[in-house]
């Protein structure tokens, strides 16, 4: 049977913060195969690995999250930093996790990653599920070259993130802390896990064919039209006022996406950032995106109120808990920092719409700057301003 504890602390000391996060979440456990960690970016991060590790010597994978965690008691963040931590505790499990830092080449690194994540599972064979977690750059190369090795092993995870997306982003993998690369946990169970993906927007009549990209995440043009001026059309805005960071907080609500060849997932491809090139050219007014997009490919305006932003939070879990035919033992739940930053302080009732579909089973929710799964018969895909909600059977 699959067990799951919760833990967290927001004790000013990162030392003490990772001790008070370990013990609490490894109370009554005995099997404990694997443990989530995620913090702030505020948190001395090697000085709360250091406090875990006096209590418990479990593989660790996570990262930083963005502003806040959430757990069943509420949404736990502080000026000072805050840690939080889940653990799967079953005598039947089996976990190989892996890290590299980033390099010349992506999709070598992912290939790497993958070998050594089953070595260190002592398996010779694909894992049933993965976690994934990187920095947000290069992470479909990474997802390739995972893939390169173990095949389309269902998945689910995010990227970390920092509070301001100011690049301060940290992930974990042991005692290793890096700012840049990618990590990875495979699971090998005869548990059920699934994983609901989703962004939750409404699709628009505004479409276009992406006919200029350049190094896979700037949108430089859309119809022959300059992207942020085709994009501030479509929604009523002007150019000026989208440039620079202006584009990032503007665009949640009205985010574009892009199908899945099956047409059964529709991928957000958030607009970070609005680029003034200087130039009298179809180059001026670009948009940097968080993902990447492909020349000759339709893109579609999305849009979404906030409280469907909220409302799709308790969906989202309903979904993934249906697809189960046992009872959940966990949820993780990985939630866009970027929604977060539009539902603003009306977070709690985002933690409401998770705590009633959830009652008693153990959750984290953690905020981050990319959102990786998979929907239906779609391939592994990472997309931003997206839920990837996992459940985990018990039996």
């Amino acid at each position: 049977m699959l067990k799951s504890n919760v833990g967290y602390s927001t004790n000013p000391d990162s030392f003490t913060a990772g001790i008070e996060t370990a013990e609490l979440t490894s109370k009554d456990l005995k099997n404990i195969k694997l443990g989530l960690l995620f913090t702030s970016v505020k948190n001395d991060i090697k000085e709360v690995l250091k406090g875990v590790r006096k209590v418990t010597d479990i593989p660790i994978i996570g990262c930083t999250s963005s502003g806040a965690i959430m757990v069943k008691e509420g949404i736990i963040q502080s000026k000072d930093g805050f840690s939080g931590m889940m653990m799967f505790d079953d005598e039947n499990m089996r976990v190989g996790i892996a890290s590299h830092e980033a390099g010349k080449d992506a999709r070598a690194i992912g290939r790497k990653v993958a070998i050594q994540a089953v070595q260190n599972a002592g398996s010779t064979r694909a894992p049933a599920y993965f976690y994934m977690v990187a920095s947000p750059r290069q992470e479909e190369d990474y997802l390739m070259g995972i893939q390169d090795v173990i095949g389309r092993v269902p998945m689910f995870g995010g990227s970390a993130a920092d509070d301001t997306v100011e690049g301060k982003w940290k992930i974990i993998c042991n005692d290793k802390v890096f700012s840049d690369g990618v990590a990875v946990a495979f699971f090998y169970t005869d548990k059920e896990i699934t994983t609901a993906y989703t962004g939750a927007y409404r699709e628009t009549e505004n479409i276009g064919l992406i006919t200029e990209v350049k190094e896979n995440r700037t949108l430089v043009s859309i119809d022959g039209i300059s992207a942020l001026k085709k994009y501030a059309n479509w929604i009523g805005e002007s150019p000026q006022n989208l440039r620079g960071q202006n584009l990032l907080q503007a665009s949640v609500t009205k985010p574009l996406g892009v199908k899945d060849p099956l047409g059964n997932l529709t991928v957000v491809r958030h607009p970070m950032f609005g680029n003034d090139m200087g130039t009298r050219t179809i180059t001026d007014d670009t948009i940097t995106l968080g993902n990447k997009v492909v020349e000759k490919t339709a893109i579609i305006q999305l849009e979404a109120t906030v409280d469907e932003l909220i409302n799709a939070t308790g969906e989202t879990i309903k979904k993934a808990k249906e697809q189960l035919y046992e009872e959940p033992a966990a949820y993780f739940l990985v939630h866009c920092g970027g929604r977060k930053l539009a539902i603003g302080d009306r977070l709690d009732e985002v933690h409401k719409q998770i705590t009633n579909i959830t009652k008693n089973v153990p959750f984290i929710t953690i905020f981050t700057f990319g959102e990786y799964g998979y929907d239906e018969h779609s391939a592994n895909i990472c997309g931003g301003l997206m839920l990837s909600f996992t459940a985990f059977g018990k039996k």
